[in-house]
Protein backbone atom coordinates (compact mmCIF):
# COMPACT_ATOMS: atom_id res chain seq x y z
CA UNK A 1 0.00 0.00 0.00
CA UNK A 2 1.44 3.36 -1.04
CA UNK A 3 1.87 5.97 1.67
CA UNK A 4 1.03 9.65 1.27
CA UNK A 5 4.16 10.54 3.23
CA UNK A 6 5.74 10.46 -0.21
CA UNK A 7 3.61 13.46 -1.17
CA UNK A 8 5.64 15.69 1.11
CA UNK A 9 8.55 17.62 -0.31
CA UNK A 10 10.93 15.82 2.08
CA UNK A 11 10.46 12.67 4.18
CA UNK A 12 9.83 12.92 7.88
CA UNK A 13 13.20 13.97 9.17
CA UNK A 14 14.41 11.74 11.94
CA UNK A 15 13.04 8.44 10.72
CA UNK A 16 14.44 8.60 7.23
CA UNK A 17 17.08 11.25 6.73
CA UNK A 18 19.31 13.70 8.53
CA UNK A 19 20.21 16.95 6.85
CA UNK A 20 23.30 18.89 7.77
CA UNK A 21 22.27 21.97 9.72
CA UNK A 22 25.46 23.19 11.33
CA UNK A 23 28.30 25.55 10.58
CA UNK A 24 31.97 25.93 11.40
CA UNK A 25 31.34 28.43 14.15
CA UNK A 26 29.12 25.92 15.95
CA UNK A 27 31.76 23.20 15.89
CA UNK A 28 34.47 25.52 17.18
CA UNK A 29 32.37 26.77 20.08
CA UNK A 30 31.63 23.18 21.11
CA UNK A 31 35.24 22.03 21.15
CA UNK A 32 35.72 22.22 24.93
CA UNK A 33 34.97 18.74 26.28
CA UNK A 34 32.84 18.52 29.41
CA UNK A 35 29.89 16.49 30.62
CA UNK A 36 26.79 16.94 32.72
CA UNK A 37 25.36 13.83 34.36
CA UNK A 38 27.12 11.60 31.86
CA UNK A 39 26.11 13.49 28.69
CA UNK A 40 27.97 16.26 26.84
CA UNK A 41 27.48 19.66 28.44
CA UNK A 42 25.93 22.63 26.72
CA UNK A 43 28.59 25.20 25.89
CA UNK A 44 26.22 27.93 24.70
CA UNK A 45 22.49 28.56 24.37
CA UNK A 46 21.57 27.26 27.81
CA UNK A 47 18.03 28.64 27.92
CA UNK A 48 14.87 27.12 26.46
CA UNK A 49 14.36 28.52 22.98
CA UNK A 50 18.00 29.40 22.38
CA UNK A 51 20.03 27.47 19.83
CA UNK A 52 22.40 25.31 21.90
CA UNK A 53 25.90 24.07 21.23
CA UNK A 54 27.30 20.88 22.73
CA UNK A 55 30.72 19.70 23.80
CA UNK A 56 32.13 16.43 22.51
CA UNK A 57 31.32 13.33 24.53
CA UNK A 58 33.95 12.09 26.97
CA UNK A 59 34.87 8.45 27.51
CA UNK A 60 32.54 5.60 26.65
CA UNK A 61 29.04 6.63 25.56
CA UNK A 62 26.02 5.38 27.53
CA UNK A 63 24.89 1.89 26.57
CA UNK A 64 21.27 2.62 27.45
CA UNK A 65 18.96 5.54 26.79
CA UNK A 66 19.82 8.47 29.04
CA UNK A 67 17.72 11.61 29.56
CA UNK A 68 18.78 14.77 31.38
CA UNK A 69 16.19 17.47 32.12
CA UNK A 70 18.09 20.70 31.57
CA UNK A 71 15.13 22.88 32.50
CA UNK A 72 11.66 21.63 33.41
CA UNK A 73 8.59 23.26 31.95
CA UNK A 74 5.19 23.71 33.56
CA UNK A 75 2.99 22.28 30.82
CA UNK A 76 1.19 18.99 30.45
CA UNK A 77 3.07 15.71 30.63
CA UNK A 78 3.56 14.08 27.23
CA UNK A 79 2.12 10.63 26.55
CA UNK A 80 1.96 8.15 23.71
CA UNK A 81 -0.36 9.29 20.98
CA UNK A 82 0.18 13.01 21.60
CA UNK A 83 1.08 15.27 18.71
CA UNK A 84 4.28 17.08 19.68
CA UNK A 85 6.03 20.13 18.29
CA UNK A 86 9.70 20.48 19.16
CA UNK A 87 12.92 22.23 18.31
CA UNK A 88 16.10 20.19 18.44
CA UNK A 89 19.82 19.92 17.76
CA UNK A 90 21.46 16.56 17.08
CA UNK A 91 25.12 15.59 17.35
CA UNK A 92 27.12 12.35 17.38
CA UNK A 93 28.81 11.45 20.67
CA UNK A 94 32.30 11.61 19.20
CA UNK A 95 31.76 14.79 17.18
CA UNK A 96 31.78 18.53 17.83
CA UNK A 97 29.69 19.23 14.75
CA UNK A 98 25.87 18.93 14.77
CA UNK A 99 24.47 16.82 11.95
CA UNK A 100 21.10 18.56 12.07
CA UNK A 101 19.12 21.22 13.90
CA UNK A 102 15.74 22.85 13.52
CA UNK A 103 16.77 26.16 15.09
CA UNK A 104 18.56 27.34 11.94
CA UNK A 105 15.59 26.42 9.75
CA UNK A 106 13.21 28.44 11.90
CA UNK A 107 10.68 25.62 11.56
CA UNK A 108 9.81 23.36 14.52
CA UNK A 109 9.46 19.64 13.93
CA UNK A 110 6.10 17.86 14.37
CA UNK A 111 5.64 14.22 15.33
CA UNK A 112 3.13 11.87 16.91
CA UNK A 113 4.69 10.34 20.01
CA UNK A 114 4.93 6.54 19.94
CA UNK A 115 3.75 6.29 16.33
CA UNK A 116 7.10 5.16 14.94
CA UNK A 117 7.57 8.35 12.94
CA UNK A 118 10.95 8.95 14.58
CA UNK A 119 13.82 6.84 15.94
CA UNK A 120 13.00 4.80 19.04
CA UNK A 121 15.24 6.90 21.28
CA UNK A 122 13.05 9.91 20.56
CA UNK A 123 9.77 8.10 21.18
CA UNK A 124 11.09 6.78 24.50
CA UNK A 125 13.01 9.87 25.60
CA UNK A 126 10.23 12.37 24.97
CA UNK A 127 7.50 10.40 26.72
CA UNK A 128 6.64 11.60 30.23
CA UNK A 129 8.27 15.02 29.84
CA UNK A 130 6.54 18.34 30.49
CA UNK A 131 5.77 20.83 27.76
CA UNK A 132 8.13 23.77 28.08
CA UNK A 133 11.05 21.55 29.07
CA UNK A 134 14.49 21.43 27.54
CA UNK A 135 15.91 17.93 27.69
CA UNK A 136 19.09 16.23 26.54
CA UNK A 137 18.83 12.66 25.25
CA UNK A 138 21.71 10.22 24.80
CA UNK A 139 20.67 7.52 22.35
CA UNK A 140 22.61 4.26 21.85
CA UNK A 141 22.82 2.85 18.29
CA UNK A 142 20.07 0.26 18.73
CA UNK A 143 17.61 3.06 19.53
CA UNK A 144 18.96 5.30 16.78
CA UNK A 145 20.11 4.33 13.29
CA UNK A 146 21.94 1.15 14.28
CA UNK A 147 24.54 -0.52 12.11
CA UNK A 148 23.31 1.05 8.89
CA UNK A 149 23.79 4.69 9.92
CA UNK A 150 21.94 7.43 8.03
CA UNK A 151 23.27 10.27 5.89
CA UNK A 152 26.07 11.99 7.82
CA UNK A 153 25.47 9.69 10.80
CA UNK A 154 28.03 6.88 10.93
CA UNK A 155 27.07 3.24 11.57
CA UNK A 156 26.72 2.34 15.26
CA UNK A 157 26.78 6.00 16.30
CA UNK A 158 25.61 7.10 19.73
CA UNK A 159 23.54 10.25 19.27
CA UNK A 160 22.96 13.21 21.55
CA UNK A 161 19.99 15.55 21.11
CA UNK A 162 18.96 18.73 22.88
CA UNK A 163 15.18 19.04 22.51
CA UNK A 164 12.82 21.88 23.44
CA UNK A 165 9.25 20.59 23.83
CA UNK A 166 7.12 23.43 22.51
CA UNK A 167 3.66 21.91 22.39
CA UNK A 168 1.70 18.72 23.01
CA UNK A 169 -1.81 18.09 21.76
CA UNK A 170 -3.99 15.09 22.58
CA UNK A 171 -5.19 13.59 19.31
CA UNK A 172 -8.88 12.60 19.14
CA UNK A 173 -9.62 9.13 17.79
CA UNK A 174 -12.15 10.35 15.26
CA UNK A 175 -13.94 13.32 13.80
CA UNK A 176 -17.13 14.07 15.71
CA UNK A 177 -19.11 16.76 13.98
CA UNK A 178 -22.60 17.41 12.70
CA UNK A 179 -23.56 15.04 9.91
CA UNK A 180 -23.97 16.76 6.54
CA UNK A 181 -26.29 15.25 3.94
CA UNK A 182 -24.55 13.57 0.99
CA UNK A 183 -27.18 14.11 -1.67
CA UNK A 184 -25.16 14.15 -4.87
CA UNK A 185 -25.41 10.64 -6.34
CA UNK A 186 -22.50 11.35 -8.69
CA UNK A 187 -20.06 11.77 -5.81
CA UNK A 188 -18.54 9.13 -3.53
CA UNK A 189 -20.30 8.33 -0.27
CA UNK A 190 -18.38 8.35 3.00
CA UNK A 191 -19.39 6.58 6.19
CA UNK A 192 -20.30 8.65 9.24
CA UNK A 193 -19.15 6.26 11.99
CA UNK A 194 -17.37 7.82 14.95
CA UNK A 195 -15.90 4.68 16.51
CA UNK A 196 -12.34 5.35 15.39
CA UNK A 197 -12.53 2.75 12.61
CA UNK A 198 -12.08 3.51 8.93
CA UNK A 199 -15.18 5.03 7.32
CA UNK A 200 -16.65 3.29 4.32
CA UNK A 201 -15.73 4.93 1.01
CA UNK A 202 -17.91 4.02 -1.98
CA UNK A 203 -17.06 5.44 -5.40
CA UNK A 204 -19.93 5.62 -7.94
CA UNK A 205 -19.60 4.10 -11.42
CA UNK A 206 -19.92 7.45 -13.14
CA UNK A 207 -17.53 9.89 -14.72
CA UNK A 208 -15.43 11.78 -12.15
CA UNK A 209 -15.85 15.52 -11.63
CA UNK A 210 -13.57 17.80 -13.64
CA UNK A 211 -13.01 20.19 -10.73
CA UNK A 212 -11.84 19.78 -7.15
CA UNK A 213 -14.51 18.66 -4.67
CA UNK A 214 -14.18 19.34 -0.93
CA UNK A 215 -17.34 18.62 1.05
CA UNK A 216 -18.10 18.14 4.72
CA UNK A 217 -19.28 14.70 5.77
CA UNK A 218 -19.11 15.58 9.46
CA UNK A 219 -18.71 19.29 10.20
CA UNK A 220 -16.66 19.96 13.31
CA UNK A 221 -16.57 23.02 15.54
CA UNK A 222 -12.87 23.85 15.47
CA UNK A 223 -11.09 26.70 13.76
CA UNK A 224 -10.55 26.68 10.02
CA UNK A 225 -7.38 25.11 8.66
CA UNK A 226 -4.86 27.55 7.19
CA UNK A 227 -2.39 26.83 4.40
CA UNK A 228 0.47 27.31 6.86
CA UNK A 229 -0.81 24.75 9.39
CA UNK A 230 0.41 21.27 10.19
CA UNK A 231 -2.65 19.05 10.62
CA UNK A 232 -2.94 15.59 12.15
CA UNK A 233 -5.27 13.42 10.10
CA UNK A 234 -6.69 9.98 9.57
CA UNK A 235 -7.64 9.17 6.00
CA UNK A 236 -8.66 6.61 3.42
CA UNK A 237 -7.43 7.24 -0.12
CA UNK A 238 -8.81 5.50 -3.22
CA UNK A 239 -8.72 5.63 -7.02
CA UNK A 240 -11.90 6.84 -8.69
CA UNK A 241 -11.41 4.41 -11.59
CA UNK A 242 -12.02 1.23 -9.61
CA UNK A 243 -12.56 2.40 -6.03
CA UNK A 244 -9.41 0.60 -4.94
CA UNK A 245 -7.92 1.91 -1.69
CA UNK A 246 -4.24 2.71 -2.18
CA UNK A 247 -3.50 4.16 1.25
CA UNK A 248 -5.06 4.29 4.71
CA UNK A 249 -3.79 5.45 8.09
CA UNK A 250 -6.28 3.03 9.65
CA UNK A 251 -4.37 0.12 8.11
CA UNK A 252 -1.12 1.60 9.43
CA UNK A 253 -2.72 2.02 12.86
CA UNK A 254 -1.60 5.60 13.38
CA UNK A 255 -2.56 9.07 12.16
CA UNK A 256 -0.37 11.13 9.85
CA UNK A 257 1.10 14.60 10.23
CA UNK A 258 0.62 16.81 7.17
CA UNK A 259 2.70 20.01 7.15
CA UNK A 260 0.57 21.74 4.52
CA UNK A 261 3.34 24.02 3.18
CA UNK A 262 5.24 20.84 2.23
CA UNK A 263 2.30 18.95 0.73
CA UNK A 264 2.83 18.71 -3.02
CA UNK A 265 -0.54 17.16 -3.90
CA UNK A 266 -2.42 20.37 -4.61
CA UNK A 267 -5.94 18.98 -4.46
CA UNK A 268 -5.43 17.42 -1.05
CA UNK A 269 -3.92 20.60 0.35
CA UNK A 270 -6.57 22.89 -1.16
CA UNK A 271 -9.31 20.53 -0.04
CA UNK A 272 -8.19 20.76 3.58
CA UNK A 273 -7.61 24.51 3.74
CA UNK A 274 -10.65 26.34 5.10
CA UNK A 275 -12.25 23.24 6.60
CA UNK A 276 -12.81 23.07 10.37
CA UNK A 277 -10.74 21.05 12.80
CA UNK A 278 -12.73 18.04 14.01
CA UNK A 279 -14.40 17.49 10.63
CA UNK A 280 -14.59 14.58 8.20
CA UNK A 281 -14.17 15.75 4.63
CA UNK A 282 -14.66 14.16 1.22
CA UNK A 283 -12.04 15.37 -1.24
CA UNK A 284 -12.03 14.46 -4.92
CA UNK A 285 -8.91 15.60 -6.75
CA UNK A 286 -9.00 15.44 -10.57
CA UNK A 287 -5.71 14.73 -12.37
CA UNK A 288 -5.00 18.45 -12.74
CA UNK A 289 -5.12 18.75 -8.94
CA UNK A 290 -3.27 15.46 -8.34
CA UNK A 291 -0.40 13.98 -10.40
CA UNK A 292 -1.58 14.84 -13.90
CA UNK A 293 -0.06 12.71 -16.64
CA UNK A 294 2.68 11.31 -14.39
CA UNK A 295 2.65 7.99 -12.56
CA UNK A 296 3.49 8.43 -8.86
CA UNK A 297 4.18 5.65 -6.36
CA UNK A 298 2.24 3.14 -8.46
CA UNK A 299 -0.74 5.48 -8.93
CA UNK A 300 -1.58 5.44 -12.68
CA UNK A 301 -1.22 8.66 -14.65
CA UNK A 302 -4.33 10.79 -15.18
CA UNK A 303 -5.93 9.35 -12.03
CA UNK A 304 -8.71 11.05 -10.13
CA UNK A 305 -8.07 10.53 -6.42
CA UNK A 306 -10.68 10.25 -3.66
CA UNK A 307 -10.00 10.95 0.03
CA UNK A 308 -12.05 10.62 3.19
CA UNK A 309 -10.12 12.69 5.73
CA UNK A 310 -10.69 13.18 9.45
CA UNK A 311 -9.00 16.45 10.48
CA UNK A 312 -8.23 15.46 14.04
CA UNK A 313 -6.20 18.41 15.30
CA UNK A 314 -3.53 20.87 14.27
CA UNK A 315 -0.18 21.86 15.69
Amino acid sequence: MRRLAGLLVVPLLLLSTAACGSDTKDSESASTASTTNGLPALTAGQKFGEKPTLSKGEGDPPKELKVNVISEGKGQVTKKGDALQVNYLGQAWDSTKPFDNSFDRGQPFDLTLGAGQVIKGWDQGLEGQKVGSRIEIGIPPELGYGAQGQGDIKPNATLVFVVDILKAVTIPKTAEGTEVAQENKDLPKVGTNTDGKAPALTVPKTDPPAKLVSNYVLEGKGEAVKATDTVVVNYVAALWKDGKVFDSTYTAGKPANFPLPQLTLKGLKDGLVGKKIGSRVLIVAPPSEAFGDQEKQGIPKNSTLVFAVDILTKM
